[in-house]
């Protein structure tokens, strides 16, 4: 055994010494292969990758070999350096193949923030099995090790050459592991570490490993940034320029203000009820489907006594909590690095500035709640809510423990019922309107969450359905959408119902958050299927079809129509950053600059994605730039983009100022 572990060195130094390199880049190459292989599900795919993009496959493979280098030279045999490495590889594939299963999008470096949630996460989608692929890959690696190992007499390293080859190449790794290295051998292969990528076009065009690399190492960080560096013709950064920007939006808003807010003197204070609403959408809108009744009759029938449109909500099948960061606190994705998570960033930023709640209750006699149908272990909710202002969060247990009256279960499918969390929210809206104050509940929904499995609702579905085309296995998990469509439906009108009866004002604000990525047991979606988009890789999509499918539907309801002023069964584009603008406006709540300028904003962009972009009418662009938006417009949003960067990457010199309303000084 001594023997094989400590095999008597073949050859001399330099010469072991040049093999151990050809056997690293060997071995990177082997783990890019198999990782490729699991990500892209198919060997002929992994080929057609790298004749596409040779140099982006080259960067990877060096990515993986450098690794495998400096532990080889530091245990002295490199097959145990290709171990952990190739683990590594294997790892990270297998949860990209996972996250791909689970929402149709490849890991991307934002998801990180979840590692500690992975349990959970998982848990939410059903059955994960390890693919076929998954261990085709785990034996090339294998043999690769295997080969190393066998092999190891002409590549062992030991005494001096070793500790200074371990030396040389960590100093080599650490220049590469770092920001200057990967954009200096990157530009030398002609790979931009520069401009931000759509997550999914970036996985397409630079694979798994290359594509998280990249975001972690990109330098253009922000939207906003390019602003502040000058690119738009701005001065250098500092508190004259902030303020001169504080200036000028004070211009836009006081020119406006009169004739934007709405007059609310005559109208009481309403409770306001924020339901975000598991995957839900108006399913008629799909093709080639047909029902012996409509699914979403109450949200129809509401629709015409509500303000209600489409909802752009930045994302398709999963994203709830971004969402909800960007309805509550105005920013997304491309506000922050890729490396970032929007619900996991440091605290202080949670409070730069006022939440839409903190709109409410801060300058009224609100109190804010949080209900949700699941547990309290997802996307930080226990820690970003009550920066946000919310004085209580209630999750499935604690509603649980409401003590109102229920017959029957409260669980439908595999979660809470959504007309059991409405339940509870009327129980709080009473419990508070009983102190004295006004609610604001903002209740998140979970009886429509995936996994779609053909038994969630054992096999039942109100609605008659005919899918020609589809076979029965598929069929059969339409179904289970369209079930949970309905219940949430149903628990709509439900709930509307019950405040009609009600003599408290309140105004419900209900809103999928985004549409089911309905895989099909041949893993293509519905969408694809129904001829929606070309296929899963969204990079192949058009902007318009982006549009689409990254929208659901919305309304606000009120059981007073004097409370919507006029606007009931009007229709409006609306999105996640311009839902809670809208709903300030139409309340004439004190407002401040940000969210004043926010409203302002919303007029212009719906929805700003790496790959979409679309303007205030709905209509989309493959970017901000080719939507050619007229001057004012585009500054506008880059006077948008300039307070966003001064709170949460600059000194802050007027956030303070615009968490005021506008015209106002700071005391």
């Amino acid at each position: 055994m001594k023997k094989i572990l400590h095999p008597r060195p073949i050859g001399p130094h330099w010469l072991r010494w040049l093999l151990f390199g050809a056997a690293s880049f060997c071995m990177g190459t082997g783990i890019t292969l198999a990782v490729q292989m699991v990500d892209l599900k198919v060997l002929p795919a992994t080929w057609g990758w790298i004749l596409a993009h040779p140099a982006n496959f080259i960067m990877t493979v060096l990515i993986y070999s450098t690794a495998v280098y400096v532990l080889g030279a530091l245990t002295g045999r490199l097959w145990i350096g290709a171990i952990p490495v190739g683990a590594a590889g294997l790892i990270l594939a297998l949860v990209s193949y996972f996250k791909n299963a689970i929402n149709g999008t490849p890991l991307n470096l934002a998801d990180f923030g979840l590692a500690a949630q992975a349990g959970n996460v998982a848990g939410l989608a059903g059955d994960l099995t390890p693919p076929m692929d998954f261990w085709q890959a785990v034996i090339l690696v294998a043999l690769c090790v295997l080969l190393l190992f066998l092999t190891q007499p002409l590549t062992v390293l030991e005494g001096r050459p070793r500790f200074l080859t371990f030396g040389i190449s960590l100093a080599l790794a650490v220049w590469l592991y770092s920001a200057a290295g990967a954009q200096t051998i990157g530009a030398l292969l002609q790979i931009d570490f520069y401009n931000r990528t759509d997550p999914t076009e970036g996985h397409s065009l630079y694979g798994l490993t290359l594509n998280l690399w990249r975001d972690y190492f990109l330098k253009d960080m922000t939207s906003s940034a390019k602003f502040m560096e000058g690119e738009q013709g701005g001065a250098a950064y500092s508190p004259a320029y902030m303020q001169d920007i504080l200036t000028q939006i004070d211009e836009i808003l006081q020119d406006s203000h009169t004739a934007d807010m709405t007059d609310t003197s005559s109208t009481p204070a309403p409770n306001i009820l924020f339901i975000l609403s598991e995957s839900f959408f108006d399913i008629t809108r799909l093709p080639e489907l047909s029902y012996d009744k409509d699914p979403v009759k109450n949200f129809h029938a509401l629709k015409e006594e509500s303000i209600s449109g489409t909802f752009h909500s930045h994302y398709l099948g999963y994203g709830t909590g971004y969402i909800e960061m960007s309805m509550l606190y105005g920013i997304n994705s491309l506000d922050i690095p890729p490396s970032f998570n929007l619900c996991f960033l440091d605290q202080e930023a949670y409070e730069r500035f006022d939440s839409l709640a903190e709109q409410y209750t801060h300058t009224g006699n609100y109190r804010a709640e949080m209900l949700h149908g699941f547990d309290n272990s997802l996307y930080n909710r226990t820690v970003t809510y009550p920066l946000l202002g919310f004085e209580n969060l209630l999750f499935s247990q604690d509603i649980q423990n409401l003590g109102f009256e229920w017959s029957g279960s409260c669980y439908g499918g595999y979660y809470l019922k959504d007309s059991y969390l409405f339940q509870g929210m009327l129980k709080r809206m009473e419990d508070i309107n009983a102190d004295g104050r006004r609610a604001f509940l903002y209740g998140i929904t979970m009886e429509n969450h995936q996994p779609f499995d053909p038994d969630k609702f054992n096999y039942a579905c109100q609605i008659g359905l005919t899918a020609n085309g589809f076979t029965t296995e598929q069929q059969d998990i339409i179904r289970v959408m369209l079930e949970g469509i309905t219940r949430a439906d149903q628990a709509l009108g439900k709930l509307t119902d019950a405040l009609r009866e009600s003599d408290e004002p309140t105004i419900v604000v209900f809103f999928g958050d985004h549409r089911p990525n309905l895989f099909m047991p041949d893993q293509e979606t519905i969408y694809t299927k129904l001829g929606l988009s070309p296929g899963n890789d969204i990079p192949t999509w058009s902007p318009d079809q982006i549009n689409d499918l990254f929208s659901t539907d919305y309304l606000i309801w009120a059981n007073d129509a004097a409370l919507l002023h006029g606007q009931a069964g009007t229709r409006r584009d609306s999105s996640v950053t311009a839902l809670g603008p809208q709903l300030l406006k139409l309340t004439g709540q004190p407002i401040s600059r940000y969210w004043d300028l926010l409203e302002k904003v919303s007029h212009v962009c719906l929805s700003n994605l790496s790959s979409c972009f679309v303007d205030g009418q709905g209509n989309a662009a493959s970017s901000r730039e080719a939507a050619n938006l007229p001057s004012d417009m585009e500054y506008l949003l880059d006077l948008r983009d300039a307070v966003i960067y001064d709170a949460l990457y600059g000194k802050q010199y007027i956030t303070a100022a615009m968490n005021e309303p506008a015209g106002s000084t700071l005391p």
